[in-house]
This record gives C-alpha cells, structure tokens and sequence, in this order.
C-alpha cells in the first residue's frame, strides 16, 4: 500500500515538473500583425494632405459679389452678411458674398440670401475686372440665385457628384470673408443631409452638406470643392452663436445646385417636383407603430388629396427607403432626391407597408400647370436689360391696338428698373426701330453702347418712352 502511494505521488511530481520545464522552454509566439488600412487608389495620385491643384481651378472660377440693398435686411444676414447695419424702410445698405462661375459665358451660382432685396449687384473676378451683374432667377425654396454678366472665355468649375461624396472625405471652401479675396480653407465631409430649419419657404428643401472647413461673412455663395476642383456645393449658412465660424458651415449639394441653375437659365423659375406627401424622420416608435421590418426611411405621415402620390397608391403610415436605386434613409433624403426632378417625370418609388416590401411608379406632379408651361410662354432673359421678355400674344395685340412687342414678364437689377419701367409695360422699339421677336431686340442691344431709348406702352394704352445707360 505504501508502495503505490509512493508511486502516486512521484508522478505527479514528474508531470508537475515537466509542465513547468515546458512552460520555460517554449518561444513565446510572435504578437499578431496589425491590419494595415487600405487606402483608395486615388490617393497614391492625389495625397490628401495636398490641396494645390484644387485651390488653383477653384480661386479663378469664385467671384466678389458686392450689392447695394433696400428694403429690410433679409433674414440670412446674421449668417453671411455684415452685423453692422441696421434694418429699415427705405434703408440702403451694402451686402457682400461669394459667387461660383459655372459657364464660360457669364453666368454665375450664388445664394439667394446674399442678392435678396439688392438694387444693383457688382461682380469683381479673380483677376479684378468687375462687372454689373443681373438676376436671371432665384429659388428661396433653395437659397439659389443664377446671376449673369457680359463676358466670354472665363473660368469656371465643373459640376462634381454630390452624392458621390463621403462623410470623412476632403473638401475646400473657397470665397470671400470679411472682404478679404480669394480665400481657401481644408476640412472634411462630417455629415450629409441636414435639415437646420433655416429657409422659412413651405416648400423649402433642405439637406446641407455639414463641413468643418472655416466659413465666415462673405463666404456665402462660394464654391465647395473636393480634392479634384470639382464644385460638390455652394457655400451657405454656419452654425454659431456670435455670427463668425464656430467650428461647423453647411452647404448645398451640388446635384440639387445644377438642377436649379439649368432650370433658372431655362426658364427663369425652378420647375420643381412634388410627390404630395407629408413626411417626417422614422423614429423607434413610428417603426413600431407601422410594423416596418427597416429602421431609416421616410415615415409618411399624410398624403395630400390629388397628389402624385395618392394616385400611385402611397398611404399614411407607409415608409419610403428608396427612389430610382438611391436608398433613402432620413425624410431630407426624400426631399433632396425629388426635389431634382421636375413635373412629369416618372419615378420608381420602393417602400414598406408594414412588413411588405413594394414598389410603384409615380409621375410627379408640380404645384400648378404652370409649373411646366413651356419655355416660350414663360419669356426669355435679356441680360443686357435686366429683364425677362415674350413676345404679345394676339389677344394682346387686340386689346392694345398694336401689331407687335414684346412684354416685360419680370424685372432684376439693370437698366430698365433703374429707368422706372413696371412689370407689364410693352416694349414696340429700341432706338427707333420696331421689335417683334426676342431675337430682333438682342441683336440691336448687341450693336448698341451707351445708352438707347425705349418705346412702348402700358396696358391701359399709356404710352411711355424711357432712355437707358448700358454702362
């Protein structure tokens, strides 16, 4: 018995000693090697801290726009225009922003806050020419302005792919602060799609691009670019409590900028689309209260009788997560993405209802029948008058008594508002010589300089002769 617990607990001893002889000799195994980040191929061209290339296509192509204002201050003006100055009737006073040249040919993106209210609007460009600028058209749904000035062969900046653009990545803000031209600053993307409440329009649409590149007074209206000098968005409001930057600025996407601009040049308004429905974020509860199976989308709260979408079939408590392949994820999304449509255009919606996953087609419908009236009916824009004009109809022609003119739609800052002339007064000759088509009036404006006279009449049969100074 003795024997074997001898035994017993010499082994044990053994099998001890020979783990501990193990534990000391074996190597220790190497640390494992750490995952090495996979940068995009674009950057082995393109180093992310080198932002040369884009400062240069962008300073040349981003303008000074200075404007003298009447009227009440717009309400944009704590953001980007100068805190000096007191609001007030038949009160002038001067404005300043940024502006982005988008053709060759003189026409120029800028926010609707920085020319609201202005009587004359100058133009200074990279290389200090400086030009009066007109107002093709505005959108405050937006804060969108296309202004317009003569000039041939300037630089401008290609439009880039907003959407393309990730939170993280590089961008440059590139404008005019406190005056001083021609300013670049770096930051990143830190948030796409904010709604800030800004634009008190009711159809406003708002999904800001949300940056930390410094913003200031004066930058309003100026290029967004990314690392390649493609304008990604327009420059437009910050957030802060004092009124200079405080560490966020916000612009507007490009993909909605361009859609505004092409149809502000086309047709001097924005033909803008509406699904007719009534959205808001979907929350844990609204997920819940609706059985969807996503947690992001569009929670449609209402569909508006008669609308696009209650003709395709949409209900209240539906949620959209995806239009024409695009997902959707937040109601801003949903409105940034119609809002690039225009009336009649045919859009596959996807969305819940409850745990059911559909799709529809939907034809998008404008707020009126105007909204897609055709470009002649709406006029064309002289820029050398400041002014949007269309030939008279015939009825026209018969309650005027006259055989031909052309009628004055809408008045910007140029020399027919200096001059006094009203909306509605009918122009019959520019320099004594008769005008029945857009064509024949810009092709003497084109061979006038100076100044030139004005004939026409008012609608009760007024006539009135105006001179005008073309410099």
């Amino acid at each position: 018995m003795r024997s074997l617990l001898g035994n017993v607990v010499v082994a044990v001893l053994a099998s001890l000693l020979t783990w501990w002889l193990v534990r000391e000799k074996a190597p220790t195994p190497p640390p494992a090697p750490l995952t090495q980040p996979v940068f995009p191929a674009k950057w082995e061209i393109h180093p992310p801290a080198d932002f040369t290339i884009a400062a240069q296509l962008a300073m040349p192509a981003v303008v000074h726009i200075r404007t003298r204002n009447t009227g009440d201050i717009p309400a944009f003006h704590r953001f980007f225009l100068p805190d000096d100055e007191e609001g007030g009737e038949d009160l002038f006073f001067p404005g300043t922003g940024s502006g982005v040249i988008i053709s060759p040919d003189g026409y120029i993106l800028t926010c609707n806050h920085v020319i609201e209210n202005a009587s004359t609007i100058q133009v200074t460009l990279y290389d200090n020419r400086s030009f009066r600028a007109s107002i093709v058209g505005t959108d405050p749904s937006t804060d969108l302005a296309l202004l317009k000035i003569n000039a041939e062969g300037l630089p401008f900046l290609e439009f880039g792919d907003s959407d393309e653009l990730r939170v993280g990545e590089w961008v440059l803000a590139v404008g005019n602060p406190f005056n001083l031209t021609s300013t670049v600053t770096a930051g990143i993307v830190s948030a796409k799609g904010r709604t800030l409440g800004l634009l008190k329009e009711k159809f406003r649409v708002e999904a800001f691009i949300q940056t930390d590149a410094a913003v200031n007074p004066g930058n309003s209206g100026g290029a967004l670019v990314d690392i390649h000098g493609k304008l990604v968005g327009i420059n437009s409001a910050i957030a802060s409590m004092t009124g200079t930057f405080a560490g966020y600025s916000f612009a507007i996407p490009a993909n909605i900028a361009k859609k505004v601009a092409q149809d502000l040049r086309t047709y001097g308004k924005v033909q803008r689309a509406f699904l007719g429905v009534q959205i808001e974020p979907l929350t844990a509860d609204l997920q819940k209260e609706s059985g969807s199976p996503v947690s992001q989308g569009a929670y449609v709260r209402d569909v508006y009788g008669g609308s696009a979408a209650e003709e395709a079939g949409l209900r209240a408590g539906d949620v959209i997560v995806e239009v024409e392949g695009k997902p959707i994820r937040s109601a801003a999304e949903l409105t940034e993405l119609i809002a690039r449509h225009r009336p009649g255009d045919r859009i596959k919606v996807v969305y819940y209802r409850g745990e059911k996953r559909q799709e529809v087609m939907v034809r998008l419908k404008g707020r009126s029948s105007e909204e897609s009236s055709p470009r002649a009916e709406q006029g064309s824009f002289l820029p050398n008058l400041g002014a949007r004009l269309r030939p008279l109809t015939d009825e026209e022609k018969d309650q005027l008594g006259v055989s031909h003119g052309l009628k004055v739609i809408s008045l910007g800052p140029g020399p027919l508002q200096e001059a006094g002339v009203r909306p509605g007064f009918v122009i019959t000759a520019i320099d004594r010589k008769p005008v029945k088509t857009i064509e024949e009036a810009q092709a003497i404006l084109s061979q006038s300089e100076g100044g030139l006279l004005i004939e026409g009449l008012y609608r009760k049969g007024e006539k009135a002769y105006y001179a005008l100074s073309l410099n």
